[in-house]
């Protein structure tokens, strides 16, 4: 069965959500106890940057936090003067939050299934170390498109007109910041990622910056790159990125239109499930103009 919501506020922006296997992931609880300090301080460090990157105004707003665990990045909102609801899949995790007497209220939830809330119910997102594992296909009837888009769709709907969604994950590779970031804007965001320390390969962070108003503010700078701003600033639209995504370098581009390049376009649309032509001797061929 899912877990209520549970607080003070009684949630009212909160809808009964579906029923989650407890199977999927478990913790052990006692194991929860050795985890150490250095691990702890570094999800506290990503949940205050995520804050950060969220400019949110000087008085309270309400906050859903994508992914909770056992709350921290929820005790990180507390101090900042913030309310909070938490939803996660695992039911381990969510007892942990709850031993901890966090303030904030709790559901039991798939994100791959969507976000169970009301329209415009929340001044913003934020996620920790959760978002990449939508993109994985743990059951014979996952699907990363359909459950990412399902997740994004759900997630715009239940966000205020002025609101920001962050996300700090960890991409496997090129395509799926592409996957992401496509369903992403295919759900009505507009955005785009910003790198922290992208020298680095230790404190390289990747951070999903998210908006909803048609007026798209600027990317925030990432830290730890201030000798080359643009190359730490990925940003997208509806109409499609402008740049490659923060993965890849800056060498090997293809040139916009060229017959290399629409054949990339097209094996992506492919692989996102898009309806595609197939290639033919016109592929890429530059018309006269003439009659």
């Amino acid at each position: 069965m899912p877990l209520p919501c549970r607080g003070s506020r009684g949630s009212p922006a909160c809808h009964r959500s579906n029923s989650v296997s407890g199977n999927y992931f478990t913790v052990d609880l006692h194991s929860t106890n050795t985890i150490g300090s250095r691990m702890v301080e570094i999800q506290l460090q990503m949940s205050e940057r995520a804050l950060e990157l969220l400019v949110l105004p000087d008085h309270p707003c309400y906050i859903l936090d994508l992914g909770c665990g056992s709350g921290l990045s929820g005790h990180v909102i507390e101090d900042n003067s913030h309310m909070w609801v938490g939803i996660d899949i695992s039911p381990a995790m969510l007892g942990v939050a709850v031993e901890r007497e966090i303030e904030g209220d709790l559901i039991l939830g798939d994100l791959g299934h969507g976000v169970p809330f009301r329209a415009g119910a929340f001044d913003a997102a934020v996620s920790v170390s959760a978002l990449q594992w939508l993109c994985n296909a743990d059951r014979k009837f996952h699907n990363p498109v359909k459950r990412l888009y399902k997740f994004f769709s759900t997630l715009y709907a239940c966000l205020s007109r002025t609101a920001r969604a962050v996300f700090q994950f960890y991409p496997e590779n090129n395509e799926q910041v592409e996957l992401i970031t496509s369903q992403a804007m295919k759900a009505g965001f507009f955005g785009g990622v910003v790198v922290d320390y992208p020298n680095s390969t230790k404190a390289k962070k990747f951070f999903l910056v998210l908006m909803t108003g048609e007026s798209m503010s600027a990317l925030p700078a990432g830290l730890g790159a201030e000798d080359n701003v643009d190359r730490n600033r990925i940003q997208y639209s509806k109409k499609g990125n402008s740049k490659h995504d923060p993965l890849r370098g800056t060498k090997g581009k293809l040139a916009k239109k060229s017959k290399a390049w629409i054949k990339q376009k097209k094996q992506r649309w492919a692989r996102q499930g898009k309806e595609t032509r197939p290639d033919s001797k016109y592929t890429g061929r530059h018309r006269s103009g003439r009659l």
